[in-house]
């Protein structure tokens, strides 16, 4: 009866406290400043640039090896890094030591912290539901990852309804464990989701806060104690997003976040020895950490996505803005973003091309619908296109030019959509196959067509690429998908007519298929298999069979 009267009791101060917490923001809604910022996004500039933090042992540090970034539109240094170098690596080491293997909580241990979570969840989903913090956050995006207001807020979006799905108990049904009977009185085994405890984070430039905030959470859900390294470009934006997760009630104790150089970090992995590290980026660097940690990783690694047109031909405007959306929101700048679009010739006989063109002409820098290009210069990109027209029977379909009239600093690159005709029979040649499945991480796209019985070919086309995150069959024929999606392996497909690569929300997995490191983001299917790993318990207490004689030796 005890045990009852203090859950009450438990739950009543918590209740009580959330209450306090709403209400406090509510006061303080009608104050300028947002209670957990420490930047004011629209005076971040030369004449006032903005800091970047470093949060070890529950305290924030900087560091004497500042980091200035250049602004993105206009070259301006605007934001100083304190970046950690190898000589301060030590207290992060020391702190994934201190957590042990099973981790801050699991099934027997501080349960209550499961709920702890879910009030976690509960506060941030509010906070980033109030406009205020909301705008706040898309125009920090948009200072740093320059893409449209829309595109920046859809990040925010996501992550809020993120937040929501994983209110109040949700967290602890994650933890869910199972039960089967034994084979006499007194036995049962029980599986359990168990933390890996000391875990590592490392997430790139184009989604600065949905990445980092969806992998973190999932990774402190299950018990985890996480170190966070977020792309120094954008790292602005998740220590903001730590300041307000302090702010709904996260122990300060329980994530570290710094900032580095790839270099200093893959010393931090080595010494400090994560059981598992989760790391979305590039093919070249999640290859090296595969092989530095021994296999303990999880990757969601480059996509050279690719998107393939059935023969039924309909709604010609929808699927011409589908596929300017999946190629060039963002700049292009998605591990989804379509790199490649495979045209029925029943699509080629239409208007397709000179739709998608048209609405690719739309864009512009003035409202970021094309902008900065953060890891290719301008000049990388027009020498890939100048490789590319060298391809017999190749074309420039549109685009292929730079940006005029913009100050964005030469470090980065600024072109106009780009798309390029390749023939198929040539794109399967074996000395231009690797040069057309280049990923470019910016606004630019192949795009061939193939005759019904060329299919085959387009399959083994896909077969070779040797990324599979997203794709898209674009169909509403029942025959065709079932044989392009049977004969293909990637994580996130989209089928029908609707189809898409890119945009993927909070209400389903998105990750990719085909390598046993793939991870997955956003739902619980993918925190349980990213951030959990199975414990099977085995309870066998008896009774002892009535005159148990001990048996012959075997």
């Amino acid at each position: 009866m005890n045990r009852f009267l203090y859950c009450g009791v438990m739950r009543a101060k918590a209740y009580q406290k959330g209450l306090s917490f709403f209400n406090s923001f509510n006061l303080s809604r009608s104050v300028h400043s947002i209670p957990f910022a420490t930047v004011d996004v629209e005076e971040i500039s030369g004449s006032q640039p903005a800091e970047v933090h470093n949060l070890v042992q529950g305290k924030w540090k900087t560091s004497s090896n500042w980091n200035t970034l250049l602004d993105p539109l206009n070259g301006e240094p605007f934001i100083k890094v304190a970046e950690v170098d190898e000589t301060g690596i030590q207290p992060f080491v020391e702190s994934l030591s201190k957590c042990p293997k099973h981790g801050l909580h699991n099934p027997f241990k501080a349960p209550e912290r499961y709920l702890l979570f879910g009030d976690i969840s509960v506060k941030a989903a509010h906070m980033l539901s109030i406009p205020k913090v909301s705008d706040f956050f898309t125009r920090l995006i948009q200072r740093v990852a320059p893409k449209s207001y829309k595109q920046a807020l859809g990040e925010v979006y996501v992550t809020q309804k993120f937040f929501e799905n994983f209110s109040g108990d949700q967290v602890r049904f994650l933890a869910r464990s199972f039960a089967v009977p034994g084979d006499h009185l007194g036995q049962q085994s029980h599986g359990f989701r168990w933390p890996y405890g000391p875990v590592a984070i490392i997430t790139p430039f184009n989604f600065p806060l949905e990445i980092p905030v969806l992998q973190l959470m999932g990774a402190l859900y299950m018990g985890n104690k996480p170190i966070l390294k977020v792309d120094s470009k954008v790292s602005i934006v998740m220590e903001q997003m730590m300041r307000l997760l302090h702010y709904c009630g996260l122990p300060a104790e329980d994530v570290d976040f710094i900032n580095s150089d790839g270099k200093t970090m893959n010393k931090i992995l080595l010494e400090g020895n994560p059981r598992m590290t989760l790391f979305t980026g590039s093919s070249r660097v999640a290859d090296k950490l595969a092989v530095d940690l021994k296999g303990r990783i999880k990757l969601e690694d480059a996509g050279f996505d690719w998107k393939v047109l059935g023969p039924d031909v309909q709604e010609e405007d929808y699927v011409a803005w589908v596929c300017d959306q999946d190629a060039y929101a963002c700049s292009g700048q998605k591990c989804s973003a379509q790199s490649i679009l495979f045209m029925h010739e029943n699509w080629s006989r239409t208007s397709l091309i000179s739709k998608i063109k048209n609405l690719a002409e739309r864009r512009k820098l003035e409202d970021l619908t094309v902008g900065p290009v953060l890891t290719f210069t301008t000049e990388a990109m027009l020498e890939h296109l100048n490789k590319l027209l060298q391809i017999p029977g190749s074309k420039l379909l549109f685009g292929g030019e730079p940006i005029k009239n913009h100050s964005i600093p030469s470090i980065y690159g600024a072109i106009k959509p780009t798309a390029v005709y390749v023939p198929l029979e040539e794109i399967m040649k074996e000395n231009t196959y690797e040069l057309v499945t280049r990923e470019i991480f910016g606004p630019f796209q192949i795009i061939t067509d193939y005759k019904k019985e060329k299919l085959p070919m387009v399959l083994d086309a896909l077969e070779r690429m040797h990324a599979h995150l997203t794709a898209a069959v674009v169909s509403n024929d029942p025959l065709f998908l079932q044989e392009v999606i049977g004969k293909t392996v990637n994580g996130t497909t989209y089928a029908g007519l609707r189809a898409r690569t890119t945009g993927a929300p909070q209400n389903h997995w998105f990750g990719p298929a085909g390598d046993p490191r793939g991870a997955g983001i956003g739902t619980p299917e993918a925190i349980k298999l990213v951030w959990s790993c199975h414990r099977e318990i085995i309870y066998d207490i008896g009774p002892m069979p009535r005159n148990w004689e001990i048996p012959p030796s075997t």
